[in-house]
């Protein structure tokens, strides 16, 4: 079970604290550092990256699962219309149920041959155009940071 020191300190974003933050005309990327590897994404134009946006910078520690790593963030955004279980290479998803991203890079224990399988349909956040490989060195207990580039 993760050692989950965010939710312990009793913050977390919600849809009104992601409102009162305004949206700018450009581009919102983030740098997301697993140990020593680094990624940087753009966020889509969807109210869990707003949620996300506004809690930024985030510190967690990684999980694996299968070619998958998953993390615990203070945000709370429900499951929305879009949201999908089958993951695309370079998306970022978040897990609604236990507020998580979740950074899919090839296949997962639930996957079937071909496919990128997520644990439930979660909602797509963010884009990547990095090459995820490298995120198959990173082990449990990695320390992760996200911050606005």
């Amino acid at each position: 079970m993760p050692t989950n020191i965010l939710r312990n300190r009793g913050i977390k974003v919600s849809a009104k604290d992601a409102r009162s933050v305004p949206k700018s005309s450009a581009t919102r990327q983030v740098d997301i550092k697993l140990g020593k590897v680094a990624i940087a994404a753009t966020l889509l134009d969807t109210p869990t990256a707003d949620r996300i946006w506004a809690a930024l910078p985030l510190h967690s520690t990684v999980e694996t699962w299968g070619a998958a790593l998953h993390f615990e963030v203070p945000v709370e955004s429900g499951r929305g219309p879009g949201a999908v279980i089958k993951a695309q290479r370079g998306h970022l998803y978040f897990w609604s149920d236990e507020d998580r991203v979740i950074v899919a890079f090839g296949a997962t224990p639930l996957s079937r041959p071909g496919e990128m399988r997520l644990p439930v349909p979660c909602n797509a956040w963010a884009v990547t155009e990095d090459d995820l490989a490298p995120l198959s060195t990173i082990r449990p207990g990695t320390k992760v940071s996200v911050s606005r580039r």
